[in-house]
């Protein structure tokens, strides 16, 4: 059977509004790009739902206070620190500080232990046998003391202020030491008690010297030539 015109006609007709549709479902252009109905397995990178890091774990926990070698001291009132200890004078005992308790706190206040060593190869007399191991010695501006860590001293716990002057009897103990033999004694740190009218405050912070004066030798009846003087002491800041 032969085509008519108007059957020509009707099939070009279909095939154009076929061809523009099929432009119009593809935006336009056939270039690769996938359509709304097609889904992609690629994820996306979305900054917003990353979660993020938690940094709290390198921060001090509560007051803690950097300790310079990567850790932290627990939390409490002002804390103790060597700065400066003198070499030993030239007699045949020797000194030494170390620090055991170096923060104030509820609990108790800073503390160190001093030890003293007789370096000679005979038996030495020193005295006065509380001020060597700096009992009842304050530094060098009166801020602060050291007392005996076994007593009860009018103080609030946790401030470490003495409400109250101290009074210590006056006597002249001596101590033997056997040659190489040491002793040692713990002392804790207070507050001077404030005169009467003047602003108290706890611990005070800065740098503060202590210093003792003692004797060797000669101290019980024998010859004042086999006496000796000396002084020795240390520097510490609170902060």
């Amino acid at each position: 059977m032969s085509l008519t015109r108007r059957t020509l006609l009707g099939s070009t007709a279909l095939l154009s509004f076929g061809l523009l549709a099929g432009c119009v479902g593809n935006g336009g252009s056939d270039d690769g790009a996938t359509t709304d109905d097609e889904q992609t397995d690629t994820p996306t990178d979305d900054p917003t739902t990353d979660e993020p890091t938690d940094t709290t774990d390198d921060l001090p926990d509560g007051n803690g206070t950097d300790d310079g070698a990567g850790g932290t001291r627990p939390s409490g009132g002002p804390g103790i620190s060597l700065v400066g200890v003198d070499d030993a004078p030239d007699v045949p005992v020797e000194h030494e500080v170390e620090i055991t308790e170096d923060l104030a706190t509820d609990e108790h206040p800073p503390q160190v232990r001093i030890t003293l060593t007789n370096t000679g190869d005979e038996t030495v007399e020193v005295g006065e046998g509380r001020t060597v191991f700096f009992q009842y010695v304050s530094d060098t501006t009166s801020d602060l003391v050291f007392l005996p860590a076994d007593g009860e001293y009018p103080a609030e716990a946790g401030c470490w202020r003495l409400e109250d002057h101290i009074a210590v009897t006056d006597e002249y103990r001596i101590l033997s030491l056997e040659p190489g033999e040491s002793r040692s004694e713990l002392v804790d740190l207070y507050g001077v008690a404030q005169s009467e009218g003047d602003e108290a405050s706890c611990l005070p912070v800065g740098e503060f010297r202590f210093e003792a004066s003692f004797a060797v030798g000669g101290l019980s009846g024998a010859s004042d030539d086999e006496r000796q003087e000396a002084t020795w002491g240390f520097s510490l800041t609170l902060e």
